[in-house]
């Protein structure tokens, strides 16, 4: 069964949408700069990828909602708003009578990839703690008074599954992962499969973050992760990556469904293809086995060969080990003949859980335009890298076909593959 994507959303620190970000990234603009969020002063490392503006009230229409939900969740809702409102959901849901309305709800699914919660969610308790001074009978007598009652509501990790299904009316198959930076990609997948196995004739898969906050850039940068001065994906300087946050999402579709809706397509879900290479939480081989697995299962369940992609988006988030073992397993998957590689994360910042599903959107939408965007913080390519064929600037594409890699902690990896339809 084809799956179609009629709908796509996306925001970060480069842009509200995905033609904005891709736009970013061709006139070489980054989103990372020094974090505002919070005062820096004194921390290690002082960049992030933040949205610009933000205004939660406007990016998620309801000023109530707030009250229940977090900085992560308004992303995450406000990319699956936009997908849905792209594919026209909303505007042909109004068009039907009320039983064709309860059978579109039950048509359609939910899957939403999610960070999980930062350390910030537990700032509410601080003063309370501060005042109780370890006495356990004053924590818990002030509690009620002290923390508000929301804060179980505001901390739970499905908050944009619930949200969006009760304002969209979505009530197919859903489901909420949480696995590290795989996570939104991972929705994309479970999203494809319900409606190739006939669970759901329509799906909203998205992906959000927002880990920008002092615990964890400290203790990212403890590991030795965070970049010093940029994010250089492949470049021989590279020192890290850089934390950003944001939301992307998709519309996916049976071909009959959105057929029936005269939906316009934007793409096609071709496959995907996940493995893990159990070497430990932050260990990675050198050798690529893991991600070179899993492009080659995406490729199988996709129908289609290594000289048949156009364009691969790599993870290509700027740490030494990772980038060196990705372009190990692209060298062996691909061999000479590579098609041309592109990363998006020197300019959006690395959004964890939001990341894998950000870059398909990026990917999609650079692909329809038949653009490859270049990597505007390489210098000079690693010697290590050697053979992966990005490059600074743009180029084309060499065909319709993208492939979206993604890498979390765990030595998990996920890949999905589309094909563009022109813009």
């Amino acid at each position: 069964m084809r799956v179609l994507i009629t709908g796509s959303g996306a925001i970060c620190a480069a842009g509200a949408s995905p033609a904005a970000v891709v736009d970013a990234a061709l006139a070489g603009r980054s989103g990372i700069a020094e974090v505002a969020s919070f005062d820096p002063a004194g921390w290690p490392r002082r960049l992030a990828a933040e949205v610009a503006d933000y205004n939660a009230a406007k990016l998620v229409g309801d000023r109530k909602l707030l009250k229940l939900i977090r900085r992560s969740d308004v992303f995450g809702i406000y990319a699956c708003s936009e997908a849905l409102a792209q594919a026209g959901y909303d505007a042909h849901r109004a068009s039907l009578d009320e039983a064709a309305q309860v059978a579109l709800a039950e048509g359609t699914g939910c899957y939403v990839g999610s960070g999980g919660g930062a350390f910030n969610v537990n700032y509410d308790y601080f003063p309370l703690m501060a005042e109780a001074h370890g006495d356990l009978g004053v924590f818990g007598r002030e509690l009620a008074s002290m923390v508000n009652p929301m804060w179980l509501l505001r901390t739970l990790p499905n908050n944009v599954l619930c949200h969006v299904g009760i304002r969209h009316g979505l009530k197919g198959p859903n489901g909420c992962i949480t696995h590290h930076t795989t996570s939104g990609l991972l929705a994309v997948i479970e999203g494809a499969e319900a409606i190739r196995d006939g669970e759901a004739d329509r799906v909203v898969s998205a992906g959000h973050d927002a880990p920008v906050e002092p615990q964890t850039m400290l203790y990212y940068q403890r590991c030795g992760l965070l970049a010093e001065s940029a994010l250089r994906p492949f470049d021989v300087r590279r020192d890290g990556s850089v934390l950003g946050e944001g939301a992307g999402a998709l519309m996916l579709e049976s071909e009959a469904s959105a057929s029936a809706r005269g939906a316009v397509a934007l793409g096609e879900y071709l496959g995907g293809g996940v493995a893990s290479e159990g070497g430990g939480l932050l260990a990675l081989r050198e050798d690529g086995d893991g991600p070179a697995r899993a492009i080659e299962a995406a490729l199988a369940d996709a129908g289609v060969r290594a000289s048949d992609v156009g364009i691969v988006v790599a993870h290509g988030n700027g740490t030494p080990l990772s980038d060196r073992s990705e372009a190990a397993a692209l060298r062996q998957v691909f061999g000479a003949a590579m098609p041309p590689v592109t990363a998006f994360k020197w300019s959006t910042g690395h959004p964890l859980a939001a990341s894998g599903i950000l870059d398909v959107t990026l990917g999609l939408e650079a692909a329809r335009r038949r653009v490859v965007p270049g990597i505007a913080t390489l210098g000079t390519l690693d010697p290590a890298c050697a053979g992966v064929s990005v490059s600074a600037t743009a180029r084309a594409t060499t065909s319709d076909v993208v492939l979206v890699v993604c890498r979390g902690f765990g030595g998990t990896n996920a890949v999905v593959v589309l094909r563009a339809f022109p813009a």
